[in-house]
This record gives structure tokens, C-alpha cells and sequence, in this order.
């Protein structure tokens, strides 16, 4: 019953506070003096601060400093007046405080006032008083130059503490140009990093020495002059409140950054043991349904991804600031920034991804990809990088190699062997056995193509003047790293058997009947193959490449 009886008294004087539909401030010489509640004979609030504005006004004095007296006037409830020179000011009531009970609380606030109204008005006097103005001046010039030359002595000293630290840090120049470092072992960084930290250091503890003078001489120097006093006396009381507010900020989110750090830790726990699984799957010591050595490693990659997602998604809550309005507005405007602008990584990974996992290239492999034609050195989520016969490296984005057809002369050869295929235009008046004789002689001269399995020629077309015959082979892995050079070096030979048997290389074309058939002649369909073993008298008619 008790307890009822206090809950019915608290919710009683609740119900009976009045609800302050308005309230206006009393202020003087950037100073506040009161805030009036109250509505008193028929005055709002505001027309009693105009009304106090006013009567002040007609009360100062220009001779002489204000006198200000407080009275007590009796009642229910009672009410303080404040009086300058005699002339009644501003009266208070306890409505004023937010209803207050009569008693201590209005003395102290009657107190209070007449303390901020005697110091406002001093402050107004001396802000009309020249000499006031003069000296305020002075000093403040004096504190200016002092705190300009404690800036400089900082500054000096920074400098003189870097230079110790730095030559105590590094040590003698190495071999390369680089600092050694003779810090302890556990200071796994070099003399260079370890000489960009202290300076990154010593740069902040600046900053925060410099923000305190500045903060110290702005007090200062305000509180030399009345007009801005009062914002001299609040500017530390701001800086402490806002460092007191950044501490409590920060200690509030310890916990939330001790719960993300535990789960982005565990995601790269988990990371690790991908890779470890996988990378034995690439490297062919483990067997895994569906994964292979070729897609192994984007599949890691993208485990990965998946992973740190997923945590980034888990540890966003706990971050500081998250669930304010600012960090989401942040938040939206980078995605939207990556969503328009990373269109084309996207599709870029996406090609990337389906030539890793339809397994069209492999490292290794010498490829043809439009005009690029050399050997895939590597396969990334980006771009694709092929190292040709001439000494270059072509990179390629995988939205590009996507797209167009891919000739690879590695994967039907077996062994880590390549096709070699070159074709040669020959007229009808040679004989095709000769012809073939030639080209598989030519290639078993080259010792970049392999004997097993066997060249072989083909023709490929019946053109309107010449036939074409096309070589095909396999590169040995005793053939040059570069298929560039395999080639050029089967084509030497191939002029050189040409030579040896006096056939041209040149693709005849006809501006008229020739007077003669140019067939060939039915004792020579089975000439002898390559030798040398034909003379010049023997030659024939042929084509070119």
C-alpha cells in the first residue's frame, strides 16, 4: 500500500507540472543570464525578457557603476525581484525553474542571477571604456607572440627528437641503398618503415600539441576583451567536453570492436584452411569431387571472397558509428559509387572466372587469341598474360579473350608438346608425292619436331592455280621454349629442301592460257623424295607460301 501511495503522488505532481508551451533566454554581453518560463501577469515569457531588456536599458547608469538589489516579495508563491539602481528588473517565480518548490532552489537561482547580472554589466561597462580596450590589446599581443614563440621551440624540438630517434633507429646503408634498422627482433620492420612510423607519430603528437596552444592562446586572448569573455571562459569547457565525449565514445565501443576483430580473426582462420585444402588440390597431392589442378585456385579465391563477405556482414553491426544516420548515408552512397563505376571489373572477373572454370586455357599452353599468338603465363581474374615468340608480354582482358575464339596448339599434344603447322602454295606442273617428300623431310631436318607421332602433310585446298599443302607436326620438348623460333627454324629447312631439289617456291597466276598443260608429266609422278637427289636440270615449275 505503500508503494502505491507514492507511485499515486509522483504520478499526482506530474500530472499537475504544467507543460511549458514556451520559455525564452535573458542574455547580456554574450552572456545568459536566466531562462523565464513563466507566464506572469499576462506576459509570456518573450515579453518578459523584452520587458527586462528594457527596464535595463533605463536603469544603467553612465557616471557611476549599477547597484543591484534582490528582494523577497511574500505570497504564495513567492516571488524574488531584482532591482538595478532602484528600478525593479525582472521578477522570478518558481515556475521559472521548471516548477520548483518555494525555498532553496529560488534562493539560489535569485543568486544566481544577480551574480550573471552584476558581471554582465561590469563587463558592458568596461567594454565601453577605451584604456579597457587599449590594455585588452597589449595583452593580447603579448600572449600572441608568446604562444608564437612556444610554436617555434616545439617545432625545434620535434626536429631535434626526430634527428636522435632516426640516427638511433638506422644504422649503416646496405648493399642495396636501403636502411638497416638496429631495432630489437621483434620489430619485424625495416630502418625505412620504422623511420615513417616515428614520423607519423611525431606528426600526430604535433597535431595534438598544436590544437591545445591554439586552444589555450584562443581562451586567452577572448578573455582579454569583455565583449567575448564569455566565449573565452566556454572555449576550454568545449574542447574538454568534446575530448570527454570522443573517451566516452570510445570506451563504449571496445566491446563492439573486440567482437569484430574476434570474427574477422576467425573468417581468416577459416580462409587459411581453404587455401591450405585447396592449394593441395591445385598442386595435384589431393583429390576432390568436381575440383581439379585448373580450378582449384579460382575456386579458392572465390572461397575466400564468400568468407570475408560473410564476416564483413557478421562484424558490420559491432562497428562504431554503424547505426547512425551518417555512416549509412556513407554506406549507400560507396555502394552506389562501386555498383556504377566497377561495371566493367565485374565483367571482367566474371570472363575471368568462365575461362578458368570451362578450362579453355592453362598455363603453359600456347595459344593463338586473335593476333596474339604465344604461351599463357597467367591466368587472372582480370586479364590474361601471353608471353610471344618476340619478346614481348601482351595482357589481355578476360572480357576481350572471352569473346573471341582461342586456337590452342598445346592441348591435343601430348607430353607438354606443341603443334607446329605451316602451308605452302605449290602450282599443279610439281608433283604432290615430291611435294610431301619435301615438307617431312624438311621436318625431320628440324630438331624442334618430334618424330613420334609421325609428321604429316595434308592438301588443304585445290585453288585455282596452285595447290595447297599444309605440314603438321608436334614440337619435342627438345624444341625451343618459344614456338616462334621452332617455326622459323622449320621454314629455313623447308626453303633449304626446296632449294636442294629445284622446285620454286612461287604460287603461279595466269594473265592467258599457257601454250603447254601444266600437268605433270607421267614418268615423273613418282619422283624420288627429298634429297639432294636431283640436279638443276631437273627443275620444275611450283608455287610460294
Amino acid at each position: 500500500m505503500r508503494g502505491l501511495t507514492i507511485l499515486a503522488w509522483m504520478l499526482g505532481i506530474l500530472g499537475a507540472a504544467p507543460a511549458w508551451a514556451d520559455e525564452a533566454s535573458w542574455s547580456l554581453n554574450q552572456r545568459k543570464l536566466v531562462t523565464l518560463r513563466a507566464t506572469l501577469k499576462g506576459e509570456t515569457p518573450a515579453e518578459r525578457v523584452e520587458a527586462a531588456e528594457r527596464a535595463l536599458l533605463a536603469a544603467q547608469s553612465a557616471s557611476a557603476p549599477e547597484r543591484i538589489e534582490r528582494q523577497v516579495l511574500p505570497g504564495d508563491p513567492p516571488t524574488v525581484r531584482l532591482l538595478v539602481n532602484g528600478q525593479p528588473v525582472v521578477h522570478l517565480v518558481p515556475e521559472d525553474l521548471g516548477g520548483a518548490q518555494p525555498g532553496l532552489l529560488l534562493e539560489a537561482a535569485s543568486l544566481d542571477l544577480e551574480r550573471r547580472l552584476g558581471l554582465a554589466l561590469a563587463e558592458a561597462r568596461e567594454a565601453r571604456d577605451p584604456k579597457a580596450w587599449a590594455l585588452a590589446l597589449a595583452l593580447s599581443l603579448l600572449i600572441s607572440a608568446v604562444a608564437l614563440t612556444l610554436l617555434k621551440g616545439l617545432a625545434m624540438l620535434r626536429r631535434l627528437l626526430l634527428r636522435r630517434l632516426v640516427r638511433r633507429l638506422a644504422g649503416s646503408e646496405g648493399p642495396s641503398g636501403t636502411v638497416q634498422t638496429l631495432a630489437p627482433r621483434w620489430w619485424q620492420v625495416s630502418g625505412e618503415h620504422a623511420i615513417a612510423l616515428l614520423r607519423g607519430l611525431a606528426g600526430l603528437a604535433s597535431w595534438a600539441v598544436l590544437l591545445l596552444l591554439l586552444d589555450l592562446w584562443a581562451s586567452l586572448v577572448l578573455r582579454q576583451f569583455a565583449y567575448t569573455r564569455a566565449w573565452g571562459e566556454r572555449a576550454s569547457e568545449w574542447l574538454l567536453e568534446q575530448l570527454l565525449v570522443l573517451a566516452r565514445a570510445a570506451s563504449a565501443a571496445v566491446p563492439g570492436l573486440v567482437i569484430a576483430v574476434l570474427i574477422l580473426l576467425l573468417a581468416r582462420g577459416v580462409v587459411r584452411v581453404l587455401r591450405a585444402v585447396l592449394e593441395r588440390v591445385e598442386a595435384g597431392e589431393l583429390s576432390l569431387s568436381g575440383l581439379d589442378t585448373d580450378t582449384a585456385g579460382p575456386t579458392a579465391r572465390l572461397a575466400s571472397l564468400v568468407v570475408w563477405l560473410f564476416a564483413l556482414a557478421m562484424a558490420y553491426p559491432y562497428l562504431p558509428g554503424a547505426s547512425s544516420e551518417a555512416f549509412k548515408g556513407v554506406t549507400v552512397l560507396a555502394g552506389l559509387m562501386v555498383s556504377l563505376g566497377a561495371s566493367g571489373v565485374v565483367g571482367q572477373v566474371m570472363s575471368g572466372l568462365s575461362l578458368m572454370y570451362s578450362r579453355a586455357l592453362r598455363v603453359g599452353e600456347y595459344v593463338r587469341i586473335g593476333e596474339v599468338e604465344g604461351t599463357v603465363t597467367a591466368l587472372g581474374m582480370f586479364a590474361t598474360k601471353v608471353h610471344t615468340g618476340h619478346g614481348e608480354e601482351v595482357s589481355l582482358p578476360n572480357a576481350v579473350v572471352f569473346s573471341q575464339p582461342v586456337r590452342n596448339f598445346s592441348r591435343l599434344a601430348e607430353g607438354g608438346q606443341f603443334v607446329l603447322h605451316t602451308t605452302v602454295t605449290i602450282g599443279y606442273a610439281t608433283p604432290w608425292r615430291q611435294v610431301h617428300a619435301m615438307l617431312l623431310e624438311a621436318a625431320r631436318r628440324t630438331p624442334g619436331v618430334q618424330q613420334q607421332p609421325a609428321p604429316f602433310v595434308v592438301q588443304a585446298a585445290l585453288g585455282d592455280f596452285y595447290v595447297e599443302y599444309r605440314l603438321c607436326a608436334q614440337g619435342s620438348r627438345s624444341a625451343p621454349q618459344r614456338r616462334a623460333e621452332a617455326m622459323s627454324q622449320l621454314h629455313a629447312h623447308i626453303q633449304d629442301v626446296f632449294n636442294e631439289n629445284s622446285v620454286q617456291i612461287m604460287s603461279p597466276h595466269y594473265m592467258e592460257e599457257p601454250a603447254q598443260p601444266q600437268v605433270v608429266a607421267p614418268g615423273e609422278w613418282f619422283v624420288p623424295a627429298a634429297g639432294p637427289l636431283r640436279g638443276p636440270s631437273s627443275a620444275t615449275p611450283g608455287g610460294k607460301t
